[in-house]
C-alpha cells in the first residue's frame, strides 16, 4: 500500500515512514524539504497521487493565534486533494486531552483540526497521543534562568517519540475508525517533579521552583492531560528512556 506521509521527515514522520517501509508499504515522506507546501497547497496533488493512504503529522510553527488559521488552511487543502486523489483514509496526530484545555490557543487550533477530518470527505482515524519525552528540555526552557527552572504542578504522562510513530504507523495500515485512539506513557508525573528527576539525569544544578502559573502547561488543570480509560499505555519509561 501506498502511503504519503506528510510531514515525513519529522522527529515522529521520519519513524512512521521507516517503520511502515519494514513492513513492506511504500510510505513517502513529504515535506517542505520534498517541494511540499501545505500552506498553499504546492506540490500536494503530486504527493497523494496514487496514496491509499495520507497521514498527516504536519505542526504550527508558532503555538499562538496564528495556529488556528495554519491548521485551517492546511486541512482545507489537505481534504481537497485527498478527495480528489481518492485517497481512502487520511490520519492525523493530535494530542491527549486537547479538548480539555480551552485556555490554550494551540489546543483548541488542534481541536480545530480534529474537527475539520472529522466533517472531511475522506474516512479517517485520529491519533491521540500525551506529550513526548523528546520535548521535555523544551518544555524547561520555557521558564529557565540559569539558576533556576519554574514549572507547574501540572499533571502529565509523557512518552518516548518512538511509541507515537508505532501508534500512528498501526492505526495507518489499518481500516479507518471513523474515531479517535489514544496512547499514552506508562507513568504519570506533576511536571515540576518530571523537571526535577530530567536535571538530575543531565548533571545540571539548577534548581526547581514549583509555579504554577508558569508556562503553557499552566493552563491544564487536574487530569486533563492523563490518559482516559481506553487509552493504549506504551511500555518505555522515561527513565528508561533517559538512561539511552
Amino acid at each position: 500500500m501506498k502511503i504519503a506521509v506528510i510531514g515525513g521527515t519529522g522527529l515522529i514522520g521520519s519513524q512512521v515512514v521507516k517503520i511502515l517501509n519494514a513492513s513492506g508499504h511504500e510510505a513517502v515522506p513529504h515535506s517542505p524539504s520534498t517541494g511540499l507546501d501545505l500552506l498553499s497547497g504546492q506540490g500536494l496533488s503530486e504527493a497523494l497521487d496514487g496514496a491509499g493512504v495520507v497521514v498527516n503529522l504536519t505542526n504550527s510553527p508558532t503555538f499562538d493565534d496564528a495556529s488556528l488559521e495554519f491548521f485551517q488552511k492546511t486541512m482545507d487543502n489537505l481534504m481537497a486533494a485527498a478527495k480528489a486523489a481518492g485517497v481512502g483514509h487520511a490520519v492525523v496526530l493530535s494530542i491527549v486531552g486537547a479538548d480539555q484545555v480551552p485556555d490554550l490557543v494551540y489546543y483548541r487550533a488542534k481541536v480545530l483540526q480534529e474537527d475539520l477530518l472529522k466533517d472531511g470527505p475522506v474516512p479517517y482515524s485520529i491519533v491521540r497521543a500525551t506529550q513526548f519525552f523528546e520535548f521535555i528540555d523544551a518544555a524547561l526552557s520555557w521558564t529557565a534562568d540559569e539558576n533556576t527552572v519554574r514549572l507547574p504542578t501540572t499533571r502529565v504522562q509523557p512518552m518516548a517519540a518512538a511509541d507515537v510513530a508505532q501508534a500512528v504507523a498501526d492505526v495507518a495500515v489499518g481500516a479507518p475508525l471513523l474515531g479517535t485512539h489514544g496512547v499514552a506513557g506508562p507513568e504519570v508525573f506533576a511536571l515540576d517533579e518530571l523537571g526535577t528527576i530530567t536535571l538530575a539525569a543531565r548533571g545540571d544544578h539548577r534548581t526547581v521552583i514549583t509555579d504554577d502559573s508558569v508556562g503553557m502547561f499552566a493552563a491544564a488543570s487536574g487530569d486533563a492531560l492523563i490518559a482516559k480509560d481506553d487509552t493504549v499505555i506504551a511500555k518505555t519509561t522515561y527513565r528508561d528512556w533517559l538512561a539511552r
